[in-house]
């Protein structure tokens, strides 16, 4: 199926969650793994974390204010088109994302103040958004 034509269920996550950049060679701070999601990504140039800003202690630099949708997977590593059914509607309209694969399926987040159009931007190209109500909250 054609990138353009694939229709996806996302589900809204609750809550607001902040990106955070250390130094490559930082160690894994106990705060990231706390709750439910985080996602920690090391490379050569930086220790990457994504957690809830809950979990964030005073004085942290980070980019705080997203929202999360998980795609409903999951699917196949062969499969095409995923992400860029989900980035080129965003992109038309000019919403910045941040996005994190898994195994199985991929998260979107989008910042809390651009949010509503992401999700008309979504829903206008065929995308299903789900527990919409938690993205208020």
């Amino acid at each position: 199926m054609p990138p353009s034509a694939r229709t996806l269920t996302l589900s809204a996550t609750k809550g607001l969650f902040a990106i955070v950049k250390l130094r490559p060679d930082a160690r894994i701070p106990d705060w990231a793994a706390r709750g439910g999601f985080f996602s920690v990504t090391r490379t050569d140039e930086e220790l990457s974390v994504v957690t809830r800003e809950a979990n964030l202690p005073v004085g942290i630099d980070a980019s705080h204010g997203w929202r999360m949708l998980k795609v409903q997977g999951p699917f196949a590593f062969d499969e095409v088109g995923v992400v860029a059914a989900l980035a080129n509607p965003l992109a038309r309209i000019g919403v910045g994302i941040f996005l994190i694969s898994t195994y199985d399926t991929d998260y979107l987040l989008v910042q809390q103040d651009e949010i509503a159009a992401a999700v008309e931007a979504l829903e206008h190209a065929g995308h299903r958004i789900l527990r919409l109500e938690l993205l208020t909250s």
